[in-house]
Formats: C-alpha cells, sequence, structure tokens
C-alpha cells in the first residue's frame, strides 16, 4: 500500500465517535483530568455520586473505587451511543455496580436529595441551559453535598485547538471550525461562579488547572479529534489533498509544540467546586 492510500484509509470512518471518543481521548485527557475532579470534590468511602452527562463515563468509573461497596455511583447521559461503550468499558463486577442511566442533565430522573456528590466533567458547556442543568444538581444534591464542575477555558488558552479550529475553518468550512470550537465556552471564571450561585450553590470556589496533551504526530492529532466528534464525515469528505493542506496548515501552526515524540500543548480548565 503506498503512503497516499494509506493516509487515504486512515481517515475513513472505522469506528462510531463514541468509540473513537473512549479510544482516543479517554486515556490521556478525560481519564486524568476525572481523578482531578475527584480530588477536588474530597470523594469519601460510602458517598453516593452522580455522573451527570457522563459520556462513556470516565468519572463513573474512577469514582468506584473511592465510595467503596458502601456507596453508589451513577452515571447519566443523553446519549445513548456514548452509554453503550461505558457499559462495555466497565469492569465485569464493578463493587458498587454503576447505574447508567439514560437522561437530560436539565431533568435530571431522581428526587431531592438523592446524592452526597455530583460531577459533570467538560460538558456543561454544551448544555443548552447550563443555569437549569446546575439547578437541577443543586436540587439533587443531600445537605451538605458536594459539587465539582469542570469546564475548559476559552479558546485562548488552547493553542493547539486554536490552529486546529482556524485550518478546519479555511480547509473544511465554517462549520467545522464552529465544531472544533465549541468545547471552549467564552466564560471567565466570574461568570461560572455566578452561574452556581444562582443555582443555588454555597462556598463556590473556583481554580484553574493546567494540563497538557500529546500526539504521535499532528496527522494524528487532526484524526483523532475528527473520529471522535462530528467532524469525521465532513473531513472523510474532502478530498485528499484538502486534507494534505489541513496537516501542513496545522503543522505550520504548531511548529513550537513539536517535538521528537510528536506534538504537544498545554491545555487549562476551571475546576468549580461547591457546596449544596
Amino acid at each position: 500500500m503506498s503512503d497516499q492510500e494509506r493516509r487515504s484509509t486512515g481517515w475513513q470512518l472505522e469506528q462510531p465517535a463514541s468509540e473513537a471518543y473512549e479510544r482516543y481521548l479517554v486515556p490521556p485527557l478525560f481519564a486524568p483530568w476525572a481523578e482531578r475532579l475527584l480530588d477536588a470534590v474530597e470523594l469519601q468511602d460510602g458517598d453516593r455520586l452522580l455522573d451527570v452527562a457522563c459520556g462513556t463515563g470516565i468519572v463513573a468509573r474512577s469514582a468506584v473505587s473511592r465510595v467503596g461497596e458502601r456507596g453508589a455511583v451513577v452515571g447519566l447521559d443523553i446519549n445513548e451511543g456514548m452509554l453503550a461503550v461505558a457499559a462495555e468499558t466497565t469492569d465485569a463486577e464493578p463493587r458498587p455496580p454503576i447505574d447508567w442511566r439514560r437522561g437530560d442533565a436539565t431533568d435530571l430522573p431522581f428526587p431531592d436529595g438523592r446524592f452526597d456528590v455530583v460531577c459533570c466533567q467538560q460538558a456543561l458547556q454544551f448544555v443548552d441551559e447550563p443555569s437549569a442543568a446546575l439547578e437541577e444538581m443543586h436540587r439533587v444534591l443531600a445537605s451538605g453535598g458536594r459539587a465539582a464542575l469542570s469546564v475548559w477555558r476559552p479558546l485562548e488558552y488552547q493553542p493547539g485547538y486554536v490552529v486546529a479550529a482556524d485550518a478546519l475553518e479555511r480547509h473544511i468550512g465554517d462549520e467545522a471550525g464552529a465544531m472544533m470550537r465549541s468545547p471552549f465556552p467564552a466564560w471567565d471564571g466570574d461568570a461560572l461562579r455566578t452561574l452556581a450561585r444562582e443555582a443555588g450553590f454555597d462556598d463556590v470556589s473556583i481554580t484553574i488547572e493546567i494540563g497538557s496533551m500529546r500526539y504521535p504526530s499532528i496527522e494524528e492529532f487532526v484524526r483523532r479529534e475528527a473520529a471522535s466528534s462530528p467532524l469525521a464525515e465532513p473531513i472523510a469528505a474532502a478530498e485528499g489533498t484538502v486534507r494534505d493542506e489541513l496537516i501542513r496548515a496545522v503543522e505550520d501552526g504548531l511548529d513550537a509544540y513539536t517535538d521528537h515524540e510528536g506534538v504537544v500543548f498545554p491545555m487549562e480548565s476551571y475546576c468549580l467546586t461547591a457546596d449544596g
């Protein structure tokens, strides 16, 4: 197989986005940040935890060993594909077992005060009504309960995605650029704090967390991000020469972050903790 054929084959839709998300993004990115989130909320043995908009469930899965057999873990998401991958990826007999639920973050299917801890990792920015979702998280917290949420800082603090979004916009289209920018809301810390306080939370605290993301190459950065999102189809549908131009544009923009092992760039997130 020629290099051109290999490159073309690599851009085909090889698996559902939910599976690609779990394969490409969870181990290097969301798993370490999930541990940070659970550290921030001081998860304890016996806690009942709800992971809101859980995706493939890395926060819920990471919480099991911390809450122990006296605790309880529920993961909720609106996307059935994500929940299916979450169930498939979970250990055969976790203790406690994880209760995977399909549901809307703005209308949680639980009674008042059901949980000791509510977490939401990198999902609030995708909810149509974030204030309603926060109100629901507050409602289902028990008296004295704790919440921990993470939200990426604005795009300007994510150099890899600044370059990727601009390149996608130029070479694939405006919608592709907007998709790449969508995880990074324009909220600053004050705006996020205000949303939480207006939802009823007390003792709201926000810290800035800084990590990094590494890929073996620029091409793999773009390919894996595309495979894990709705970008897969428009990029796969583009001509090979257009994809080549896209990769070159990202390579040029991230030259300062490229080393002998690929490409690495910093990522910044807000971590909000609060009492119910």
